[in-house]
């Protein structure tokens, strides 16, 4: 039984994988963009929930510290990260403002959300996706199974076309990096 669920799942993700040649154009797209911004000294902020938490951690240290280059630095701020405030803002505002508060405080004009959602809706995620919107900033939706009601909000949506939480989560690891492999080869570095 293990031995045939190992290669069940294995088939699943290499599926789910498939799928994403679909999104070659879309994802070149997004990461042309985020390239652009970084190098006009905007910033990239990132959040998501659970797993997705995790991915947006993830995806801000490729790019703040660095993924294969030795380069300088680039802005990006995890979103998932500071457990004062979320905790705060969670007791003070509610659990769906946590991502929301600090894309007020932090984002600006210019700077870029990746809003990370394997159902794509996530209250919070959301949340943060209309404050950015009114902060002018560009949103890219890192989502999964029909994007939900995020994939009709951001401006760049990437959806994985899956409604199983691990095959999405899956692909939105390889979706990292290839976005910062294709920032590190627009950029440069040593």
């Amino acid at each position: 039984m293990e031995r045939n669920m190992f290669q069940q799942r294995l088939r699943e993700h290499e599926a789910v994988m498939n799928l994403l040649g679909a999104l070659e154009g879309r994802v070149s797209e997004v990461a042309d963009l985020l390239a652009d911004r970084l190098n006009e000294g905007c910033k990239v902020l990132t959040c998501g929930n659970g797993g997705s938490a995790a991915d947006a951690q993830h995806f801000a240290a490729e790019l703040l510290g660095r993924f294969q280059k030795e380069r300088a630095a680039w802005p990006a701020i995890a979103l998932t990260t500071d457990t004062s405030m979320l905790t705060a803002v969670g007791n003070d505002y509610g659990f769906k403002r946590v991502f929301a508060r600090q894309v007020e405080g932090l984002g600006q004009a210019g700077d870029v959300l990746i809003g990370i959602s394997t159902s794509g809706n996530s209250e919070n995620v959301v949340e943060a996706v209309r404050m950015a919107g009114r902060k002018g900033m560009q949103t890219i939706g890192m989502l999964g199974g029909d994007g939900g009601q995020l994939g009709a909000m951001v401006d760049h949506a990437l959806v994985v076309p899956d409604p199983v939480t691990a095959r999405v989560q899956e692909a939105h690891i390889f979706l990292i990096h290839y976005l910062a492999e294709h920032i590190e080869a627009r950029l440069g570095g040593a």
